[in-house]
């Protein structure tokens, strides 16, 4: 009896093994395909037709969705949870300045903000299209606070809705500092710097006030950037911008009657708006073409790796990113 179930174990464990050696096989080519696909690059930004019309005679959408942050990874493997792709915006932007055939541009914005390098370099790349003759109207959706009203200062037109949220002109830094905890149960650091401000706004001492008027002269300097974008994008003096950029959210109503915004509407009503402005039947084109599409700007992996997380871990993930520890300024309302 004894030597049967020997037999039948060592012939399970035989059919167990040669069962996970195929499975792993398959497995390992699979991650090689995805790999392989994940790696390629391709200088061409897919385009998707949404109206037809004159190809010579072109309008362009932009959608800006979610935090404006460079952030790669996000645009690789959590691809699959979609997400605003900064390296792709930036490649379009280039490509439309350089196209004949597009004349306008229409941001589709809904994003509470976010970096103020990423904010800063959209901004520099629509000024330099508006000055190729680009004619560009921004649509704001649910949110275009702080960053998102920053990249849509240059616009020849701002559509918002009532309910949409928006302004949030300001600069914001903040950090955890927590070392009297540390020291409440005896935790000690010990930091060995080459200068008096190399460990800034560590979260493990008491920040001194020199730090803190350093830090906020940063805050305050690229605030100055952020008032005069819209000064020059909205044709307004510096002083009433700044009496509006306190930080605070305004309701697209309040924005229309106070300046930001120069019309109400949606999506479509603002793209018809375009469409007038720009005549002869223009075909329509959104920047990015299938979400589903392989390739440097567009990635998706294997339906295996959806499978290993929960939709609330990939976000956890994604969050745990994005306020990583570190100081970065921001344009961003949250």
């Amino acid at each position: 009896m004894k030597r049967t179930v020997a037999l039948i174990s060592a012939i399970a464990l035989v059919l167990i093994g040669i069962s996970m050696s195929v499975y792993n096989t398959f497995r390992a080519a699979e991650w090689e395909d995805f790999f392989t696909e994940l790696t390629q690059t391709s200088a061409e930004i897919p385009e998707t037709v949404v109206e037809k019309g004159d190809e010579m005679n072109r309008i362009a959408i932009i959608n800006i969705e979610g935090v404006i942050q460079d952030i790669p990874i996000s645009q690789g493997i959590f691809a699959i949870q979609g997400g605003y792709n900064h390296q792709m915006t930036i490649a379009a932007i280039k490509n439309i300045i350089e196209d004949d055939t597009t004349k306008a541009i229409i941001l589709n914005i809904n994003s509470p903000g976010g970096g103020v390098y990423e904010s800063a370099e959209i901004h520099k790349y629509l000024v330099e299209a508006k000055a190729k003759g680009k004619k560009i109207y921004s649509s704001m959706g649910n949110m275009a606070a702080s960053g998102g009203y920053y990249v849509s200062a240059p616009a020849d037109k701002i559509f918002a809705t009532n309910e949409t949220i928006t302004g949030s002109i300001g600069v914001i830094m903040q950090n955890i500092n927590y070392h009297e905890l540390a020291e409440k149960y005896g935790v000690k650091f010990e930091t060995y710097k080459s200068g008096e401000m190399k460990d800034m706004l560590s979260p493990t001492k008491e920040t001194p006030e020199t730090e803190k008027e350093y830090i906020q002269s940063i805050v305050d300097s690229m605030y100055s950037d952020f008032v005069t974008v819209v000064s020059e994008g909205r044709g307004m003096s510096e002083k009433d911008v700044r009496k509006l950029a306190d930080g605070r959210i305004y309701l697209g109503s309040e924005a229309m009657k106070n300046g930001l915004v120069d019309e109400e509407g949606y999506f479509d009503d603002a793209l018809n708006a375009l469409k007038k402005e720009v005549g002869k039947n223009p075909q329509v084109y959104a920047v990015g073409g299938d979400p589903s599409a392989l390739g440097f700007f567009n990635l998706k992996a294997p339906d295996m790796i959806q499978s290993l997380f929960k939709q609330n871990d990939i976000e956890t993930i994604q969050a745990l990113m994005q306020r990583r520890q570190g100081i970065q300024p921001m344009y961003l309302y949250e």
